[in-house]
């Protein structure tokens, strides 16, 4: 037996001090904080996709443009390949945005949706999975919005608008291009022809109203179509339908009726069931329930109902068991369930990181996942079932690593009325103990939505930002979020501005009691839903917070109602009650009711092109509330932007702005806003 030979003293010293150098290299490449130019730059997964013999998956990345560096725009969107190995190859790259990404059914290529070179419109391409050139399969007169492959990888049914007549399209051009609103509608199609075929002209299915959703049955045998009465948003969130049509004949078999809202479909393997996720009934703010039926039938059969959280995707494992994603609470998890509703169970338990979006592969047991998590945004993992967790397959952003994250945890409290809250709490980085802090409260759109403990660091609520700058960040998921089923959803309806934004204040109150937040210095921020939160905070609740920043948000009910595209939601499942039966009641619950008491600094933005909530609910609260002259205000409109902002120097800007309004109202001088002009030398020195 052999001893090994002690080290001498002198070694031991520089052993020591090696190690000691490189732990205090490696905690002091761990020190960088997040910065706004960090989020501008941040690569994200966005789409996934998954080889029918589930070896290989696909996916898409989203890559930040610099305006210091190229030409202001939304991100370019790039399509990479990786195996189970966790290597991953570009196969299209550069100035390009990728869509619809999907494997023909016999593996030998991945298809996707693009315009390249001298294309006016999005058509098919097609890219040889063991490597070579794009090739363009098919080219429409307008851009191709979706598509599905037959099972024999020649067919092929696709979406797309009617063409513009020629006759049409020549007065255009002489002026004549005015808008009949609502009623100069162009439908959406299904299309289906042989991409291989030159000759062959697509032909169009005999489908009334317009259709956004198109799948071909394993069987090859039948086509399900989601139709809709009108291409209008309102339709397609309230009024939409499952249909199925005889591929061979294209004519129409049967329409399954389920009022609500409507998600994602999905056939058996043998093509014999079609399985969906549904609403509830008319009123349900989401769709999170999953009915089947057969093929032959109209009869639609409960499968998951009465859930304590929301279905957000399913496939079919096997002909007798449904694969499903679903959010419960503030964690999503995958679980399988039989086709009668028995024997439902969790085979992914819910945690980090969050689980967004799945693909199922033919094999029925390998998946290819999105996911993120606190100290990363969405990333490609693989997952077969029957394993203990997922793989992360993809590092988009390996300078992440560089980054010193806070503390991030889960936070439960009650609201005045006993009803348990939930919500995501972000620490300031080097928390202090006995030290209050300013807070950001972000609050949601929707309210149909809610917030994960996963990511939530983005340009319009740069979380890590503002906790590398000493902020606690609270996100709360208050009463009328998803996530806690049909019940706890519709919460909030009937009630506008009542207990859901009181939920607001009693979650600061919460923040304020257990020692961390200082209540003279709080902040709201939030778009759509959220910024009508935040001009609610800034008026009828002024005494609750000391600054806002207001996105695209509502400040006028009446005149919400008439210049929104969505007024059929609007009701169904938000106010219940007609705006002509209760004018009263619509003006109280509107922040301009409350402009007089407002003393909340409040700066709001918007873009011009909003069509979900008009940018006239900013200009509205902004005039009243500069007449009143109480509090500062101020208005900034985004050109070309709609119902939040895509392009990166409009991203760059709101972030900016929203940080510095922060700062001046919660740890600042106060008084008269900052300077209305913006220094973007910081994020011109990530281009050079």
């Amino acid at each position: 037996m052999f001893r090994k030979k002690p080290a001498s003293s002198s070694r031991l010293i520089m052993t020591c001090t090696t190690v000691l150098l490189v732990f205090i290299a490696a905690v002091a490449t761990a020190q960088r904080s997040m910065t706004l130019e960090d989020i501008a730059n941040l690569r994200t997964v966005g789409q996934v996709a998954i080889a029918p013999d589930g070896q290989t998956m696909a996916y898409t990345l989203s890559v930040p443009r610099n305006p210091f560096a190229e030409d202001n725009g939304s991100a370019w969107v790039e399509l990479y390949v990786a195996g189970h190995d966790g290597i991953t190859r570009p196969f299209v790259t550069g100035k390009v945005r990728v869509s619809n990404v999907a494997f023909t059914p016999d593996g030998g290529f991945i298809t996707y949706l693009a315009e390249r070179g001298e294309d006016t419109v999005k058509s098919l391409y097609a890219i040889p999975l063991d490597g070579g050139e794009s090739r363009r399969l098919l080219q429409f007169g307008s851009s191709i919005s979706g598509y599905s492959w037959a099972p024999d990888s020649r067919r092929i049914a696709f979406l797309a608008r009617d063409t513009v007549p020629t006759e049409l399209k020549e007065l255009r051009d002489k002026g004549f291009n005015q808008q009949v609103y609502e009623e100069d509608w162009r439908h959406t199609r299904v299309w289906m022809t042989d991409p291989r075929d030159s000759s062959q002209s697509p032909r169009s299915l005999d489908i009334d109203g317009t259709v956004s959703v198109v799948r071909w049955s394993p069987d090859g045998m039948r086509l399900a179509v989601v139709t809709q009465p009108t291409p209008s948003v309102d339709d397609r969130l309230m009024y939409r339908s499952v249909t199925l049509i005889d591929a061979g004949t294209g004519e129409l078999i049967r329409t399954y009726d389920k009022p609500g809202k409507l998600g994602s479909l999905a056939f058996s393997p043998d093509g014999s069931q079609v399985a969906f996720i549904t609403g509830a009934d008319i009123h349900d703010p989401s769709a999170g329930e999953v009915v089947i039926a057969s093929v032959d039938s109209d009869e639609l059969r409960p499968v998951i109902t009465d859930f304590d959280g929301h279905v957000w995707d399913l496939a079919f494992g096997d002909n007798q068991t449904i694969v499903f994603l679903a959010a419960r609470e503030v964690h999503n998890f995958i679980g399988t369930v039989r086709t009668d509703g028995s024997k439902q169970r969790a085979i992914l338990a819910p945690g980090r990181p969050v689980i967004t979006r799945m693909k199922l592969a033919a094999d029925g047991r390998s998946l290819a996942l999105l996911a993120n998590s606190f100290d990363h945004p969405s990333e490609l993992f693989s997952y077969r079932l029957g394993d203990k967790a997922a793989e992360r397959i993809s590092n988009s952003n390996p300078w992440l690593d560089e980054i010193q994250f806070a503390e991030q945890e889960v936070v439960e409290h009650n609201a005045r009325d006993g009803l348990r809250l939930q919500g995501i709490l972000i620490h300031p980085v080097n928390e202090q103990p006995d030290q209050q802090y300013p807070l950001v409260l972000a609050v949601h759109g929707g309210p149909e939505s809610h917030r994960r403990d996963g990511w939530l660091t983005y340009y319009s609520s740069p979380g890590q930002v503002l906790a590398a700058q000493g902020y606690v960040v609270f996100y709360p998921n208050y009463r009328g979020s998803t996530g806690r089923g049909v019940e706890f959803s519709k919460m909030s309806q009937a009630d506008y501005a009542g207990g859901e934004f009181n939920d607001l204040v009693d979650a600061v109150d919460h923040l304020v009691e257990i020692g961390l937040v200082d209540a003279d210095k709080v902040g709201i921020t939030g778009g759509s839903y959220g910024g009508y939160a935040t001009a609610w905070g800034a008026t009828a609740l002024t005494e609750h917070f000391a600054c806002g920043v207001m996105s695209v948000g509502v400040s006028d009910l009446i005149s919400k109602f008439g210049t929104t595209d969505i007024p059929q939601e609007m009701f169904l499942v938000h106010a219940r009650r007609w705006p002509w039966d209760h004018w009263q009641w619509y003006l109280e619950r509107s922040p301009i009711y409350y402009a007089q008491q407002a003393n909340t600094p409040l700066l709001i933005m918007h873009g011009e092109d909003d069509s979900r909530v008009h940018p006239s609910q900013s200009m509205e609260l902004y005039r009243y509330l500069k007449t009143v002259g109480k509090a500062p205000v101020r208005l900034v409109f985004f050109k070309k932007e709609g119902h939040g902002n895509r392009k990166a120097a409009a991203r760059y800007d709101f972030s900016r702005r929203l940080i510095r309004w922060m700062d001046h109202y919660l740890r600042g001088p106060g008084g008269d806003p900052p300077d209305w002009e913006l220094d973007y030398d910081a994020l011109r020195g990530t281009a050079e």
